[in-house]
């Protein structure tokens, strides 16, 4: 079972609080494949929570949604410390 939810804690051991939008807080540790390529997770994402039918209090993050003011084009990075020759 799929459900969307709002991490609301980083707890220790990689695992998060999770409120789901029904209303129930969860806790949920990452996907593999989020680890393997790397996704951060911060308090406040949107996440999409994949559960067991045989317990309703623990998850797995399988998918962090994009924030909405991050979808927008980016400005250009200017030079840093080292000039281009």
């Amino acid at each position: 079972m799929q459900f969307d939810g709002l991490v609301i804690e980083i707890l220790p051991d990689a695992r998060y609080r999770v409120q789901l939008d029904q209303g129930h807080e969860i806790v949920a540790y990452t996907a593999g494949k989020m680890k393997k390529n790397r996704i951060k997770t911060l308090a406040g994402d949107r996440v999409t929570v994949e559960m067991s039918p045989y317990d309703l209090e623990k998850g797995r993050l399988v998918f962090r949604h994009k924030d909405e003011r991050s979808s927008g084009p980016r400005p250009p990075v200017r030079g840093g410390q080292f000039r281009r020759r």
